[in-house]
C-alpha cells in the first residue's frame, strides 16, 4: 500500500473497508464457535485472513456486475450486500436463510444482488461465469462477470476450458484467483508446474497480474483498473491475489502441514490490523473511532447469531419447492 491513503481514497471509503473486513472476520470466528456448538453442521470453510480480497475487489466492481465464488463464500456474499443475519440463518439451516436453509455454507446465492452463487464443486463456477458473461455480451449490457476461485481449482479441466472459451469469444470475465498456497493440504508448488499462477494464462493470450491480497487498497485499485479494462475491451483478464487463510481448509482440518513460523509470518501481514495502523498513523481515524467500529461489528454478528437461533426450521413441504421437477 504505497503512498498516502488520503491521496488514494476518501476517509469514508477507507473506514468502510475497515468496517467490512472486521464484520467478515467477526462473522467467520463466530461461525467457528457455532460449529463447535453443533449449530452449524457439514463442511465449513472459513475466510479469516483473506478479507482484503473480498472487500477490495467488491469495491472495485459495479453493483450490476455478476459475482461468483467458490465454497469459501460467506464474506463474498456479505460484502456484496447480503444481510449477515440471513447468511448466518442459512448456515444454521433455518427457513429465514438466504436460500431458505437449503444451501448451507457452500451454496449461498442472492441473484437480487447479482451474487450468482458459491460453488461446492471445485471449479464449478468457471463455465457458469463464462456463460453469464456471454449472456451479458449478447444483450449488450454494461456488465462484467467477476469469478473468484482458489489456487487448487486451477488444475481442473473447467478452468482451462473456460479461459479458452472466454478468450476465443472475447467475453467480459474478470478471473480472480485467491492464492492462499494450499489446495486443502497440498502446497501449490507440489500441484502446479508453474507456481506463479498468473503466468499460466499466457497459453490463452489473457493478460494477468499478481497483487498483494493482504492489502485491501491494492486489491481495490487492481480490481477497479482491471474491471474497467474488461468492460471497455470486452475481453477477459486475470488477477492472482496472493493471500493466506489463517485457519485450516475447513473446520475438520488441523492444518498440521503448515509450520507455525510460516503462519506467524502471514499473521504479521493480517490486513485488518495493518489497515488500522495506517489509519491511525495518517490521522484518518483515532482509536476511539476504530473501537466503535469493532464493537458495532461484534454486535452485528451477535445479532445474526440470535436471529439464526430464533428462526424456525423449514416446513417439511418446503422440500418440494425450488426444484426442477
Amino acid at each position: 500500500m504505497a503512498g498516502n491513503l488520503r491521496e488514494l481514497l476518501s476517509e469514508e471509503e477507507l473506514l468502510k473497508f475497515y468496517e467490512q473486513m472486521v464484520v467478515c472476520r467477526e462473522f467467520e470466528e463466530s461461525c467457528a464457535e457455532q460449529y463447535s456448538k453443533g449449530h452449524i453442521t457439514g463442511f465449513l470453510h472459513l475466510y479469516s485472513g483473506q478479507e482484503a480480497v473480498a472487500v477490495g475487489c467488491t469495491a472495485g466492481l459495479k453493483q450490476t456486475d455478476y459475482v461468483l465464488s467458490a465454497y469459501r463464500d460467506h464474506a463474498q456474499a456479505i460484502v456484496r450486500g447480503a444481510d449477515p443475519k440471513r447468511v448466518m440463518a442459512e448456515l444454521f439451516g433455518k427457513a429465514t436463510g438466504i436460500c431458505k436453509g437449503k444451501g448451507g455454507s457452500m451454496h449461498l446465492f442472492a441473484p437480487e444482488l447479482n451474487f450468482m452463487g458459491g460453488y461446492a464443486i471445485v471449479g464449478g463456477q468457471f463455465p457458469i461465469a463464462v456463460g453469464l458473461a456471454w449472456g451479458s455480451q449478447l444483450q449488450e449490457q454494461d456488465r462484467i462477470t467477476a469469478c473468484f476461485f482458489g489456487d487448487g481449482s486451477m488444475n481442473q479441466g473447467t478452468f482451462h476450458e473456460s479461459l479458452n472459451w472466454a478468450r476465443l469469444w472475447d467475453l467480459p470475465v474478470l478471473f480472480i484467483c485467491e492464492n492462499n498456497f494450499y489446495g486443502i493440504g497440498t502446497e501449490v508448488h507440489r500441484a502446479s508446474a508453474q507456481a506463479a499462477l498468473h503466468r499460466r494464462t499466457c497459453g490463452y493470450d489473457i493478460p494477468s497480474e499478481k497483487v498483494d491480497g493482504m492489502d485491501v487498497v491494492a486489491m481495490y485499485q487492481a480490481t477497479k483498473r482491471a474491471a474497467e479494462w474488461v468492460r471497455e475491451r470486452q475481453r477477459p483478464y486475470f488477477i492472482e491475489a496472493v493471500t493466506y487463510r489463517f485457519r485450516g481448509h475447513s473446520m475438520s482440518d488441523p492444518a498440521k502441514y503448515r509450520s507455525s513460523s510460516e503462519a506467524d509470518v502471514w499473521k504479521s501481514r493480517d490486513p485488518i490490523p495493518n489497515l488500522s495502523r495506517r489509519l491511525l498513523e495518517e490521522g484518518i481515524a483515532d482509536q476511539a473511532r476504530l473501537d466503535q467500529i469493532n464493537q458495532a461489528a461484534l454486535a452485528q454478528v451477535r445479532e445474526a447469531v440470535r436471529f439464526a437461533e430464533d428462526s424456525p426450521w423449514p416446513e417439511d413441504a418446503e422440500v418440494w419447492n425450488d426444484i426442477y421437477v
